[in-house]
């Protein structure tokens, strides 16, 4: 079982069998590795990663559907959660990947706009970019994480 994927991602013999076999068949390709089988169970929509710069998210966050349908995510560590953060957004460490990741289409929907954060961007893109190989469709990652939330939207929240 790879997940998804995307091209790009698998050597050439395997991505050519991938994405030109139809769906639900079996279908053997050979690569330098040995011989494989291989079978696409579905197709998914493109995924979309963007930016968005804070004042945009302090926007969508005025429109309370908007609380109730997005996702937000924090992946900053609890220690600096405790300096500064934004309410809305739970809180999932990256050092705590392992015990948070594997479950991670069952506590968030993957059809549903996902934010992610951390405290300068870094952490919180490489989290979205993972998040768009498990099936997540539509993937923010903050810009300048809540750093640049606090310097542009909010000076009441501290930096550090």
């Amino acid at each position: 079982m790879l997940g998804w994927v995307r091209k790009g991602q698998m050597v050439p013999e395997f991505e050519e069998a991938a994405f030109s076999s139809p769906l639900n068949k079996l279908v053997r390709c050979k690569t330098k590795f040995g011989w494989h089988l291989l079978q696409v169970l579905s197709e998914r929509e493109e995924s979309v990663l963007e930016q968005i710069q804070p004042n945009v998210l302090h926007e969508k966050m005025q429109n309370p559907s908007f609380l109730e349908e997005a996702q937000l995510i924090d992946v900053r560590e609890p220690d600096e959660v405790a300096i500064a953060s934004l309410p809305e957004f739970e809180v999932l460490p990256l050092r705590q990947f392992g015990n948070w990741g594997p479950e991670i289409t069952t506590k968030f929907d993957p059809r549903k706009d996902t934010y992610v954060m951390c405290h300068h961007g870094m952490r919180s893109m490489q989290v979205a970019q993972w998040l768009q190989t498990q099936g997540f469709r539509r993937v923010y990652n903050v810009s300048g994480g809540i750093h640049q939330y606090a310097v542009k939207v909010d000076p009441s929240i501290p930096t550090y």
